[in-house]
């Protein structure tokens, strides 16, 4: 070949080189998605490709998630399947209904006024009292009283809505209420402690009071009766909030006690409104964490003693607050209580409380409550000690089925044959009742939070509302008795007995006597009508 032509060939393959690696780039300049889809050859990337990139693994993710996620929400008929998707749409009710997941909300009242509500802390004005010298193991004193913690139900105007967020029912922070209930139950170590606040938060965390925060007090020309009340074992002041809410929608001021007695799980004692810290813990607690060796009953008279002092702090407050006296709040600020000052009838007190609470209120009417007019006492405590018999005040006592069903000896004879001749004995005039179809706790707000649960586990039947109705409408006509001296036309408290035992009616023509709209509902052990 001669040499001018093989020159020409070699030109050609090199224009041709030349012209494919220039279109190259020119594909590659043009496009950024070229890359992708066309590296370039003549220059290697210096970098390894993602995998993320690759075609082949886009194929493997696809082939794995989608038939996974067919198979998750392809029907089927177990119950494995049913759970988790009965989980799911209730998650997903509950988000659009911006309800609880776990608990049902809290009513609103029905009463013809609305409902405010205040925390109130204040220190003893006289300093720390202490009831004994007894002392925890680390030497800090047990039964010394340095502040009173409560909580205010009053009336208000039904429209006023307040522009602060309303208290939670489970007080902050949750977690020192779940290690009280942790005390309680005997398991309170690291582990238990975030497991036991999981449950409070999601059983109630997000569960307020539905009242109107630092509402002004209604405007009336009468002064509004008070009432303090004292919450059971194992309890708190915001475990009544249905109850007493509906007395206060009725026209009544109630204080709530948060007791440090070592009976509820747990609240943060507040000295300072300055404090940063949020207060000082104050748990549960029990005998054997005592230095020195005290027995049950010892125990209990000491809890008993200092219940009564916290009962006289509230009584105290009120009295205050009736004259417009300064106090000295530690919680957070509140406006109301300028306009306090001549609204409170001092003369018309009443003392009430369930369960450890009722027993606590019966020895307050004959020691630091004795000018008080009468008292509401509810299931009153099997084991927290002698029921006080020396009340000279009118008794609404009031048992919830279950108390009265179940035969309880209580020194040395049956609890129901002790509160029932307590009621007769008594100097002044007296009923002694029986809530048909309820249990312990339908006086507090647990039912209404958890209706299936309380029902299935306590064995009461009555509709929870209907039960708190009945309750608060019973409470309402004794203090309206102590008003006026006489019980209402057709009311429960102007019945005459009806059983003189649980569950035996005194004749059949008793029986025959009494509506029975009341009837499925009431039994009447002990009434001052003849």
């Amino acid at each position: 070949m001669p040499a001018t032509h093989r020159r020409d060939s070699n030109n050609l393959e090199l224009a041709s080189l030349i012209t494919s690696d220039d279109e190259e780039a020119a594909i590659s300049s043009s496009s950024p998605d070229a890359p992708l889809a066309m590296p370039s050859q003549s220059q290697p990337s210096t970098s390894p490709q993602p995998k993320w990139l690759s075609q082949n693994t886009a194929r493997t993710w696809s082939s794995r998630i989608l038939p996974m996620l067919a198979r998750i929400f392809r029907p089927r008929l177990t119950w494995r399947y049913a759970l988790g998707a009965s989980i799911v749409l209730y998650y997903l009710y509950c988000t659009i209904r911006q309800t609880h997941l776990l608990a049902s909300p809290l009513p609103s009242y029905t009463g013809p006024h609305g409902v405010g509500a205040v925390d109130l802390e204040v220190p003893l004005p006289d300093g720390p009292q202490s009831i004994s010298e007894h002392t925890f193991k680390d030497g800090s004193p047990a039964f010394e009283i340095e502040s009173l913690l409560v909580t205010f139900y009053y009336p208000t105007d039904p429209a006023f809505r307040s522009k602060k967020p309303r208290y939670t029912w489970i007080p902050k922070p949750v977690s020192l209420t779940a290690r009280g209930y942790a005390k309680l139950g005997g398991f309170d170590n690291f582990i238990t402690r975030p497991v036991m606040t999981f449950f409070l938060w999601a059983v109630g965390g997000g569960i307020t009071i539905p009242a109107e925060v630092d509402a002004p007090l209604l405007e009336s020309n009468d002064k509004l009766a008070p009432l303090v009340f004292s919450h059971g074992m194992a309890s708190s002041r915001t475990d009544y909030t249905n109850f007493l809410g509906e007395l206060a929608s009725r026209g009544q001021v109630v204080a709530a006690i948060e007791h440090r007695d070592g009976s509820s799980p747990g609240s943060l004692i507040k000295l300072n409104a300055n404090d940063a810290t949020g207060g000082r813990e104050r748990l549960h607690f029990k005998p054997s964490e005592l230095q020195e060796d005290v027995d049950t009953p010892k125990f209990k008279e000491l809890q008993l003693a200092y219940r009564d002092a916290e009962i006289l702090a509230a009584i105290d407050l009120l009295a205050a607050l009736s004259k417009g006296a300064p106090i000295n709040n530690t919680r957070a600020h509140v406006d109301t209580l300028a306009s306090w000052s001549g609204r409170l009838a001092m003369d018309r007190l009443l003392i009430g409380g369930h369960s450890y609470g009722a027993t606590g209120a019966l020895q307050a009417l004959s020691t630091v409550a004795s000018d008080a007019i009468g008292g509401i006492i509810l299931d009153p405590g099997k084991g927290s000690g002698p029921l006080n018999k020396d009340t000279k005040v009118p008794l609404l006592i009031v048992h919830s089925n279950s108390w009265s069903r179940n035969v309880s000896p209580f020194h040395g004879r049956p609890h129901f044959d002790t509160v029932r001749d307590l009621v007769r004995d008594s100097p002044a005039p007296g009923w002694f009742l029986t809530s048909l179809g309820t249990a312990h706790p339908s006086v507090t707000d647990a039912p209404l939070l958890e209706p299936l649960l309380l029902s299935w586990t306590t064995g009461a039947n009555l509709d929870v509302k209907g039960a708190l109705k009945e309750y608060v409408n019973v409470a309402d006509e004794f203090y309206h008795y102590l008003l006026e001296g006489k019980t209402r036309q057709g009311g429960l408290l102007a019945e005459a007995v009806t059983h003189e035992e649980y569950g035996k009616w005194i004749s059949e023509e008793r029986k025959k006597e009494l509506p029975k709209d009341k009837a499925k509902l009431w039994e009447v052990h002990v009434s001052p009508q003849l």
